[in-house]
């Protein structure tokens, strides 16, 4: 096997953290920075539940990742498969090695189909889909136009996923959709959440009741869908709170899937041993590494108890960058994370609540003189075509 290559910084993983990561190091003068990665398309994530919604083109989501890889930057594009934090290599899917000095783990989460037993078997057709893949957000949308009639189910599993608030959006979405054709009142719709109420932050879950109660949603409060089975077309509902398990038929039905850290992170030393989801253990004010200080990690892939967002990788990547430094210039770090992330949640086709909060779970607006506590349309707008101008010219460019 050739020798081992080797980089001052060291990223794995190429997505919003990762890019935005290595640009701004690279503003801020480092040289010898490495991205791991072997995807040769970016993908900008959030635009997936309008497109599942019949209100995006997919083609809008999608970039070359050679046009985003910050110029200066060695793209190794392989995926990495394990860590040896005490050696300071990354070995990759080939058997190379690749050392650090310094490491930035932000290699993206899992989605863990298999978790709900049948859906693997039937996503993507038969009415049942989701937006959490570039190939099934535009069966949802399919799926949502066809049905005059029937049972819709819209489902979110327990456990961190990232953009929780995406099986609520693509719920109204579509019900406004539904409206709008007539048809609402032949469709049942059923939302069912793994949590108690419909949001984290009493504000926004009493506007998020209010929206549910206008489309006449069925919420199941602490449920989860467990099983699906396409033959029959019914999925298994369990009550997690009353102990109990109902069979709901559908003829239409969108799924989101379990998720965790990559198998390979949960099984290296940089992984919380103490919960199931095998996230990178690192200080949720510094985002290093509780037990390698060289290491840091962001990003869907961390235990910071943030909601995983790309609004939350956007205030992220500058105290990674800041503490970085610190830590490279023998400093201890100065940069602190307060847990600041946003939810643009639709809640119609023409509106948006923009949910934005932090560690206290208390409202943190960033807009001044906008109540974002309140559907609004001109927010709407900021959905669609602002916050993916903010994405692709400065937030990957490292300036935003």
């Amino acid at each position: 096997m050739a020798s081992p290559q080797r980089h001052e910084v060291l990223i794995v993983g190429g997505g919003s953290a990762g890019i935005s990561v290595a640009a701004r190091l690279r503003r801020a003068g480092l040289e010898d920075v490495g991205l791991l990665d072997p995807a040769r398309t970016h993908y900008y994530q959030p635009l997936w539940t309008l497109v599942g919604g019949g209100c995006a083109p997919l083609a809008k989501s999608a970039r070359p990742q050679a046009q985003q890889v910050p110029r200066g930057v060695r793209w190794h594009r392989k995926a990495a498969t394990a860590v040896d934090p005490e050696a300071h290599t990354v070995t990759l899917s080939d058997g190379e090695q690749v050392e650090y000095r310094y490491l930035v783990m932000c290699p993206g989460i899992q989605l863990d189909w298999a978790k709900i037993p049948g859906l693997s078997d039937t996503l993507g057709r038969d009415g049942v889909s989701s937006n959490y893949t570039y190939e099934t957000a535009p069966k949802t949308w399919e799926f949502i136009r066809a049905l005059r009639s029937g049972t819709a189910i819209f489902g979110m599993p327990s456990g961190p996923i990232k953009c929780a608030g995406a099986p609520q959006k693509i719920a109204y979405l579509a019900a406004d959709y539904w409206r709008q054709q007539g048809v609402l009142n032949d469709i049942r719709v059923v939302l069912v959440l793994p949590t108690p109420g419909m949001f984290g932050v009493a504000v926004f879950a009493k506007e998020l009741e209010k929206v549910a109660k206008r489309y006449g949603i069925e919420v199941r409060f602490n449920s989860e869908v467990v099983e699906v089975d396409a033959a029959t077309r019914s999925a298994v509902v369990a009550d997690k709170a009353a102990g109990t398990r109902e069979t709901l038929g559908y003829d239409m039905m969108h799924l989101v899937p379990p998720q965790s850290a990559p198998d390979w992170v949960k099984r290296s030393p940089l992984a919380d041993a103490a919960t199931p989801n095998g996230y990178v253990e690192v200080d949720k004010h510094t985002l290093q590494h509780v037990r390698h200080p060289e290491v840091f990690a962001l990003g869907d892939a961390g235990s910071s108890p943030n909601s995983k967002t790309g609004a939350a990788v956007r205030k992220q990547a500058p105290v990674v960058v800041q503490n970085l430094r610190d830590v490279r210039a023998g400093r201890t770090p100065t940069a602190h994370y307060d847990g600041y992330s946003s939810c643009p949640l639709t809640t119609a086709r023409n509106r948006m609540l923009l949910a934005e909060f932090d560690y206290t779970m208390q409202p943190t607006p960033s807009i001044p003189f906008i109540d974002t506590t309140r559907e609004r349309r001109d927010m709407w707008y900021l959905k669609r075509y602002g916050l993916p101008f903010l994405y692709w010219n400065l937030m990957l460019k490292g300036t935003a």
